[in-house]
């Protein structure tokens, strides 16, 4: 059995991947228990502290993450190219190990600096999805790449989905009375160690043409967004691609607490809905959406999907009832795959056979960028406004892309392929 593992190494690239994600995942419904909703008994906040400034806190604590990654992720890539996939990965998972070990501790003894320290500690070891893609480069043929990242990218989602049901049900003591916030992260640590081990036991150096006199550059992250801003060609669809992400990330930070706060939803609830809506996603990705890009163009469907994500994501203010979300969670899960799907193969298709490597780095920036400043912004938002206000801007600013798209973006943009 090892040794059949051992000969496949892409199981272990795909584990990477979803226990990456996990933790993304469990985040969600467990922050704001913590640091947003006075009444959870696992409040961490210390008494002398307004709610409005727990908004604060919870966007700083959610932006640490991607802001580390945005820096790291593309350095860490470099050095895999220098030293190897293995060593490379093997770090990075050890510091996710110690990451979630240290979220545990500080919400042991509610340490809410030490869970800054977590998160971006984090985000620094933690860019592995960069080494990842990088090894499952080395180890597919050109031809069938798109299927590999495409198993790739289903990795993500099944780890965001998991990650969302595991953080929503073991930090409910309503579950099981002795489970609390610091489970889920305790069994994110456990399963990153045995991915840790099997990186060390069953997966085999993929790179063998390594770059020894790679310099590494530190500022690649911005010289990407730099690429991003004069690639004419593509300048509009990365514009619309980077409102799309912030859109999502002004939802996914702050929506938790609007179903706390609407409807009394409980940890174990909104790791329920956020679960349901990656599921609704990852089978309308199988089942459905490949078979609308067959028969329509992407430059068409955007034109729509995009406006409707925003329409969608309004739409979540219109109900009275819980069991109402779950009627729109579908429309917005449908039309938010478009949206992700359809941008990201015009800006493939729009970007020369040659250029696809570094198209697809600029692309992990801008989507690194687009979560970084969405959670500082919603905390401020939300604590001078309502903690609903985020929702609205996120919805504004996916219209916005999709405006952006319909005014600016032109079909001849393919021809300079």
């Amino acid at each position: 059995m090892v040794n059949y593992l051992r000969n496949r190494p892409l199981w272990v690239i795909y584990l990477t991947i979803f226990v990456d994600m996990l933790g993304v995942g469990i985040l969600i419904p467990v922050i704001p228990i913590l640091l947003a909703d006075p009444s959870s008994k696992f409040y961490i906040l210390p008494s002398n502290f307004h709610l409005t400034q727990g908004y604060i806190i919870l966007g700083l604590l959610a932006a640490s993450y991607p802001i580390a990654q945005f820096i790291a992720a593309p350095i860490l890539g470099q050095l895999s190219d220098r030293f190897g996939r293995k060593p490379v990965l093997l770090i990075s998972l050890i510091g996710t190990v110690i990451s979630y070990l240290l979220f545990a501790l500080g919400l042991w003894i509610k340490n809410i600096p030490l869970l800054f320290v977590s998160r971006i500690f984090d985000g620094t070891t933690g860019g592995n999805v960069s080494v990842a893609q990088a090894a499952i480069a080395d180890l597919t043929p050109t031809s069938e790449r798109s299927k590999y990242f495409g198993l790739a990218g289903a990795a993500l989602g099944v780890g965001f989905i998991m990650g969302a049901f595991i953080g929503g049900k073991f930090s409910d003591s309503a579950v099981i009375p002795w489970f609390s916030p610091i489970v889920p992260f305790l069994a994110a640590a456990i399963l990153s160690m045995i991915n840790v081990l099997s990186v060390i036991y069953m997966f085999k150096e993929t790179l063998f043409a390594k770059k020894t006199a790679l310099k590494i550059r530190i500022t690649e992250s911005l010289e990407n967004l730099t690429k991003a801003i004069n690639m004419e060609h593509l300048r509009v669809l990365f514009f619309s691609y980077f409102l799309l992400q912030c859109g999502f990330t002004f939802f996914t930070t702050f929506f938790s607490i609007s179903l706390i706060q609407r409807f009394n939803f409980t940890q174990s609830a909104i790791g329920d809905f956020f679960a349901l809506a990656g599921v609704c996603i990852a089978v309308f990705q199988i089942l459905l959406i490949p078979r609308i890009f067959k028969r329509f163009d992407e430059r068409i469907v955007l034109k729509y999907s995009l406006i409707g994500t925003g329409i969608a994501i309004m739409m979540y203010f219109l109900p009275k009832y819980h069991w109402q979300l779950f009627l729109i969670t579908p429309i917005f899960a449908l039309f938010d795959g478009l949206s992700q799907t359809g941008v990201n193969s015009l800006i493939s298709k729009s970007a020369k056979p040659e250029m696809q490597g570094s198209v697809l780095g600029i692309s992990t920036s801008i989507s690194a960028v687009a979560s970084a400043f969405p959670p500082i912004l919603s905390g401020y938002i939300a604590a001078r406004l309502t903690a609903s206000a985020p929702i609205f801007v996120s919805a504004l600013v996916t219209i916005g892309a999709g405006l952006v798209f319909i005014v600016w973006y032109r079909p001849q943009t393919i021809k300079n392929r």
